[in-house]
């Protein structure tokens, strides 16, 4: 690490939608947010930013074509970070080089993944349990990254021992964007999320932070801002139950009227995600499995009993499935989608980092 790299980022970020506001930003979910969901979401209202699903890192490891996709055939005209995930430096470092070929707005490195088939290749969440080797590898991709280099974590692994050690390490490689969800790896998704943590490290660092975790609605994201002082906020799961969240947040932060979704866009959203989820040559079940796992989210927002869910799940065909739909979210009697996801009616994530 050389004197003129250490303590020193290398630019601004990129602007926002609207000058002025917090930024935000739809979290990198593998198997989730590839092209076909970007575009979804920009129908309805795009973030500021776009991370990728993680390119994964090894030896012998490519950069994936699907998730080059990504990248290559944005028409959003909104910044896309390309994010990776690995422990061999000489190989992160050789995968920065070859995104970096690309029109991506900065390279960020994945400390945050909770999936236990990935923490324990000590990737992703399980990285947090080395600051050793974080520094190390914080060192060697700011040297080697000429443009934005941003990271994504949590507060820890099973506890925040290391968090005032690996902020300090943002710090010392001058990370230029700091996304940080506020529960430790072993807490998966189960726990509080820890704003108070959040704050802190807000405090600590000198780059700017994207608060992550349960950000649920326009009015949870402003009380998110206040409580922690973030930059902004970066969501996940919430983006697929709503994905006009982020057109919402905009509103929200400039003092505006919040639209409200009617039963009727909801509707329209599942036929962009049915066409969205579709690949040449997929199984009927399969294509309707793979809805689900977008339904299962989706679902929070329509009734507080989960009758949606409890008959969409049970669902093989697609003309069962659609009339699961066009029965709940047709009806006259409930023209408007949640705000807020209903309490007890939860979602059965089953990919692998849906989430963040």
């Amino acid at each position: 690490m050389t004197n003129t790299t250490q303590n020193q980022a290398t630019g601004a970020l990129p602007a926002g939608i609207r000058s002025g506001q917090p930024l935000s930003a739809l979290a990198p979910m593998q198997g989730v947010t590839n092209i076909s969901f970007m575009k979804v979401v920009n129908a309805c209202g795009c973030p500021d930013y776009f991370f990728t699903e993680y390119f994964r890192v090894t030896r012998t490891s490519r950069l994936e074509t699907h998730i080059l996709r990504s990248i290559t055939e944005n028409e959003t005209g909104r910044p896309v970070f390309a994010q990776m995930i690995g422990e061999d430096i000489h190989h992160l470092k050789r995968t920065a080089t070859d995104l970096r070929r690309y029109e991506v707005a900065g390279i960020d490195l994945n400390m945050g993944c909770p999936a236990p088939k990935v923490y324990r290749k000590n990737v992703g969440g399980g990285l947090l349990r080395d600051p050793v080797k974080v520094d190390a590898i914080l060192g060697a991709l700011r040297d080697g990254i000429d443009g934005l280099f941003t990271v994504k974590m949590r507060i820890g692994f099973d506890s925040t021992e290391h968090l005032e050690q690996l902020l300090g390490l943002i710090n010392k490689h001058g990370v230029d964007l700091l996304s940080l969800h506020g529960r430790t790896v072993k807490e998966m998704y189960r726990s509080e999320v820890h704003y108070d943590t959040i704050a802190e490290a807000v405090r600590s660092v000198r780059c700017p932070v994207l608060a992550n975790g349960d950000v649920t609605s326009a009015t949870k994201a402003q009380e998110i801002l206040h409580r922690t002082g973030a930059a902004g906020v970066m969501i996940g799961r919430s983006a697929i139950r709503n994905p006009w969240i982020f057109k919402q947040v905009r509103a929200q932060f400039a003092g505006e009227p919040v639209p409200r979704v009617s039963m009727v866009e909801v509707r329209q959203y599942v036929d962009r995600l049915f066409r969205a989820t579709h690949a040449e040559g997929i199984r009927e079940e399969a294509h309707v499995s793979r809805m689900k796992g977008f339904l299962n989210f989706v679902g929070q927002g329509i009734d507080a009993e989960g009758r949606f869910l409890h008959e969409m799940r049970r669902t093989r065909t697609v003309s069962s499935l659609f009339e699961v739909c066009d029965r709940h979210l047709l009806d006259p009697e409930t023209p408007w989608f949640a705000d807020e996801p209903f309490s007890g009616v939860l979602a059965r994530p089953n990919r692998e980092g849906a989430g963040s």
